[in-house]
């Protein structure tokens, strides 16, 4: 039975092997099974399997339907059928020459950078902030209430949903914290729940303990009223209810490039 047979039938509430599903698992997600998945043994190698992650189930479902490698889906007529086998990850450090930050290159084989982790990596979602990692650490450090600069913490572009990768996660595992500063929106949100999800309490969501000084910069108009809807109901689920009111109060989200604009972090003198 493949991974596509064992999908259909959790999706279907059906007991599978649960041992025997796991090994068709993607390495990264297979190391973290026991966090993605609760099970009940019904039968003699039978077990009841939930996902815990709302999406992961489509993400698998559309990874064992993918041809094997991009060659091979272009073969079929798309490449962009399947992601590639290879990940780069832009990432400011300390030791650093100048301005211009480090590369990291990832495989399934083998992790490729030219600098020793630091106990924390800041993810930034957008290329803007991520051009300016002192402020932005600035605000990290202001939202967490701990000493945050580049001597502590490693910056990296998370370019949205890209971040989710099996590469990627898989090498942000060597962190012990993982900070989230994406836009307050449900994209966002999507996004941290996922790695929280994969790499444990480690990853936090980086945001003002009060966010009345902040409404003013929720300008950005959800694309429909179902999304505001979901984000209010997401941000309530992960327990960030001042956001979830902010979202209601303001029906806007907020576009993380806003703290740029930031020249005194609120509640600073």
């Amino acid at each position: 039975m493949n991974l596509s047979h064992y999908i259909q039938r959790i999706r279907q509430g059906e007991p599978v092997n649960y041992h025997g599903f796991v090994k068709h698992l993607p390495a990264a997600i297979r190391s973290r099974h026991q966090r993605l998945f609760s099970t009940e043994k019904v039968a003699a190698n039978r077990w009841q399997v939930d996902c815990l992650d709302a999406g992961l189930l489509d993400e698998l479902e559309a990874e064992a339907a993918m041809p094997q490698n991009r060659t091979e889906a272009a073969l079929l007529g798309d490449s962009h059928r399947r992601q590639t086998d290879t990940s780069f990850l832009l990432v400011y450090h300390s030791a650093l020459a100048d301005c211009r930050p480090a590369v990291v290159v990832l495989t399934a084989s083998e992790q490729r950078q030219d600098f020793v982790a630091k106990p924390n990596v800041l993810l930034i979602e957008n290329e803007q902030n991520f051009a300016r990692p002192e402020p932005m650490l600035a605000f990290a450090a202001h939202c967490c209430g701990t000493a945050l600069s580049l001597d502590n913490t490693d910056v990296v572009l998370a370019g949205g949903n890209r971040i989710v990768r099996s590469l990627n996660v898989t090498w942000l595992g060597q962190y012990r914290r993982v900070l989230c500063a994406f836009d307050y929106d449900l994209g966002g949100l999507r996004i941290y729940s996922s790695l929280r999800t994969r790499l444990g309490d480690g990853v936090l969501w980086v945001q003002p303990q009060r966010w009345q000084s902040y409404q003013g910069l929720f300008r950005m108009k959800p694309k429909s009223t179902e999304r505001a809807l979901q984000a209010i109901e997401l941000a309530r689920q992960l327990g960030f209810v001042g956001l979830a009111e902010t979202f209601r109060n303001t029906g806007h989200f907020m576009e993380q490039e806003m703290i740029l604009e930031l020249a005194v972090l609120p509640g600073e003198s």
